[in-house]
């Protein structure tokens, strides 16, 4: 199973809608006697969750560059154009995780959302192809339907992604 790091500023709750798993499962997992007491450093193991060491996928997003990095053990496989966040709506930066995936989720996000541990971003398609390339998104980082269709076909959920500015 996946360890999160606590980081300065969460709490116990703000990891579970991160990872989109139930709070109660998150107690359970950890046998912790205060949900109010967590201190920064300590590892929180996600049930549910792959651990990433396990997987030998990983992905590196280039937000200056617009480029998503498909590496297996360490080896470039592929490189995809992508848009990014907007002014006001930054891509955030850091390293993450594939929690989840919805298929054809509608709207703006195309045929695949992969969801990041980072509550309301995540990797997807999109209903507009020529923004691909640009900073146009609200910090998700869009990708053609057919790039996230044939992304998502191979890393599974636990995948590393690291986004760099």
């Amino acid at each position: 199973m996946y360890q999160h790091i606590v980081r300065p500023g969460e709490t116990l709750f703000s990891i579970s809608e991160d990872y989109r798993t139930p709070f109660q499962a998150i107690l359970q997992a950890n046998g912790l006697p205060d949900p109010n007491f967590i201190y920064i450093g300590q590892a929180v193991t996600i049930p549910g969750i792959p651990d990433p060491n396990m997987i030998p996928y990983s992905i590196i997003v280039s937000i200056s560059q617009r480029t998503l990095t498909l590496l297996e053990n360490g080896v470039q496989v592929k490189v995809y154009p992508i848009a990014v966040g907007r002014m006001l709506f930054d891509t955030p930066t850091g390293e993450f995780i594939i929690v989840n995936r919805e298929p054809n989720p509608g709207g703006p996000f195309g045929a695949l959302w992969l969801s990041l541990s980072k509550k309301g971003y995540g990797i997807h398609g999109t209903n507009n192809p020529a923004s691909i390339g640009q900073a146009v998104s609200r910090g998700c980082i869009r990708m053609f339907n057919e790039n996230v269709l044939e992304l998502g076909s191979v890393v599974p959920n636990g995948t590393r992604v690291s986004i760099r500015p």
